[in-house]
Formats: C-alpha cells, structure tokens, sequence
C-alpha cells in the first residue's frame, strides 16, 4: 500500500460516517446517501494532492460533501424528482425500527430544511466547532449561533407538527 492510500484509507475511516450522515440529510434514502459518499471520498482521493493544510482536513472534505450533494439536489430538480423525496423518506421510515423512530422523524424534519440549514444542521448533529461550521458555510459565527437557533425552533415546529398527525 503506499501512502497516498494509507493517508487516504486514515481520512476515509475518520471521516466517512459523519459524511454519510450529510449525505443522508440530503438525500433521504441509503442508497443516495452512499452514492453520495463514494462520489465525495472519490474527488477527495483524485485532489489530495491540491490540499493545502490551510484548513482542516475534515473542513475541506465537509466542503467537497456539501458541493457533491448540492449538485445532486440541482440534478434531482432538474429530472423532475423532487417528488419522489417524500416518498423515499416515508418509505425509508418505515425500515427504522421503533426504537428509532424519532431518529427517522428528526431526519424527514431535516429533509424539509432549506438547503443551508441542512447543511448546518448536519454539522450542529456532527458535534462539529461552531468556528469550523462557520468557515465551511462562508458566515460569521455571530450570524452562525443566531442560524442554529432558527433552524432548531423550524425543525421543533415540524417535529410537533409530525408528532401531531
């Protein structure tokens, strides 16, 4: 093995599932999400080389994630399937289990997000520093905290209003 792919194999494992979980905040079903996710670590893998330790490396494959998906969302409108997203989410809900059930609820929630709060969102649930959030979503972390607590009073509104039906 060389090192390009002991570094690369080292990233992939540190990083994957947090990435597969933007994925899926995205795209709402597995198979999407691990598409997604291949796609993401195979433009990390082809530009390692370009990386330049001006960020962290996790900041750096958040930002690839989040383009990989924003470009799959514009294709998905595109081919006329944002129809179908309910559809996959309720379908996928039903594969949860009971027991996580408001797991799969918090993510149908997500799912009605505009696609910036996704993104923050995903982050927030990742446990990542508000600091790095803010440098991969481009704004300050002042107007960042004022952000989060939006999008968390929007997903309790839609987290009671499913709980409710």
């Amino acid at each position: 093995m060389s090192n390009k792919e002991a570094v690369f194999k080292q990233i992939f494992e540190a990083n994957s599932k947090k990435i597969f979980r933007l994925c899926y905040g995205y795209a709402g079903d597995d198979d999407a999400a691990n598409d997604l996710l291949q796609e993401t670590f195979l433009k990390v893998w082809q530009n390692m080389d370009k990386f330049r330790n001006q960020a962290m490396i996790s900041t750096w494959i958040y930002r690839i994630a989040v383009n990989t998906c924003l470009t799959y969302l514009r294709s998905e409108k595109r081919q006329g399937k944002e129809e179908l997203t309910p559809l996959i989410a309720e379908t996928q809900e039903e594969k949860f289990s009971e027991k996580n059930e408001q797991v799969a609820l918090l993510y149908k929630c997500i799912s009605k997000l505009e696609e910036s709060e996704r993104i923050i969102i995903t982050m927030v649930l990742d446990e990542l520093p508000y600091p790095e959030i803010a440098d991969i979503s481009g704004i300050s972390e002042g107007n960042l905290r004022v952000k989060i607590y939006r999008i968390k009073q929007k997903l309790t509104d839609l987290y009671n209003h499913y709980e409710r039906l």
